[in-house]
């Protein structure tokens, strides 16, 4: 925070310049991340609605209505966004299934990414024999497109939630090793890693404490760009019956089943989900190049006041 100092009536001196408090920053990425900023609030809704569903949903949204069976979105007060094939209202089921997106989102990205990157710090600062090992791990689990890995996995562990967020974390697992590596090979190069080296420092000590930290920029950067497209993943995964089991409410599980069925009859059963999943992956898309653009220090060096 920057200080004024009084030293005599009517004079002051100002504190160290270009020190910015959090306040100041976010309202920099405000003003100059309009994009971010957009995609910041989508996610803040999804937030909200995840948290606060059991209050936010007007019905229960495993309750089933005969008499209601596909209402049109918007004909009528009770339910906005209408109603599927078994009478539930899809207005509560889109709002609980922000839960599931988000709960298998967060942790199979989190899953994957820190153990990538303890794996990419291993191999790529101890190298030789340890290094080949994780590499040519990584290059058998890259081989293989993202969602059939994740078929692979889920495939032979067996539909459930734990299987899905596993399922993911492997598809993200090789992307954050080989980010992690290669920040770790530049790190390791800098003088006061040499430093530490001469002063006796261990080699735990000095890849924990001095270079793993000077790789969370671009780690970060990399876990908000993973985000959307696990939760993509978690929709393909549910939309080909792999996903979440029913009748958990998930987005991808709301675009198959019926939904196929009765994409003439009542089309808003796939659409509505739809929307949802991709203003979901396009918030957190727009949110991590917002952060990337203020993260990497080439980019940061050419951002304006």
């Amino acid at each position: 925070m920057v200080a004024n100092h009084d030293t005599g009536p009517g004079v002051t001196v100002a504190g160290p310049p270009g020190e910015l408090t959090a306040f100041d920053e976010v309202k920099r990425f405000l003003r100059t991340k309009p994009l971010g900023t957009a995609g910041a609030i989508i996610l803040v809704l999804m937030v909200v609605m995840a948290i606060f569903a059991p209050s936010i949903a007007p019905h229960d949204p495993y309750s089933l209505r005969q008499d209601k069976l596909f209402i049109a979105p918007f004909s009528s007060a009770e339910f906005i966004f209408g109603t599927d094939d078994m009478g539930r209202d899809l207005a509560s089921r889109l709002i609980y299934g922000a839960r599931i997106s988000l709960y298998v989102g967060l942790f199979s990205t989190l899953l994957g990414s820190v153990v990538g990157a303890f794996l990419g710090l291993a191999g790529g600062y101890w190298g030789g024999w340890i290094d080949n090992i994780i590499q040519r791990f990584m290059d058998i689990l890259l081989a293989f497109p993202m969602l059939v890995l994740a078929m692979a996995v889920v495939a032979s562990l067996g539909p459930s939630l734990s299987n899905v967020i596993l399922s993911i974390a492997a598809v993200i697992l090789p992307r954050s090793a080989r980010v992690v590596r290669s920040s770790t090979l530049s790190v390791k190069e800098m003088m006061y890693v040499e430093a530490a080296r001469v002063n006796g420092c261990s080699n735990w000590r000095i890849s924990l404490r001095h270079v793993l930290p000077n790789c969370l920029s671009p780690f970060i950067i990399l876990v908000t760009a993973q985000l959307g497209g696990a939760i993509l993943i978690e929709a393909s995964l549910s939309f080909l019956g792999l996903g979440v089991p029913p009748p958990e409410p998930s987005w991808g599980a709301m675009l198959t089943g019926a939904a196929r069925f009765y994409v003439y009859k009542a089309p808003w059963m796939a659409v509505i989900p739809g929307v949802a999943i991709s203003l979901a992956v396009f918030g957190f898309n727009l949110f991590g190049d917002a952060l990337r653009d203020i993260l990497d220090p080439r980019l940061r060096a050419e951002r304006p006041d």
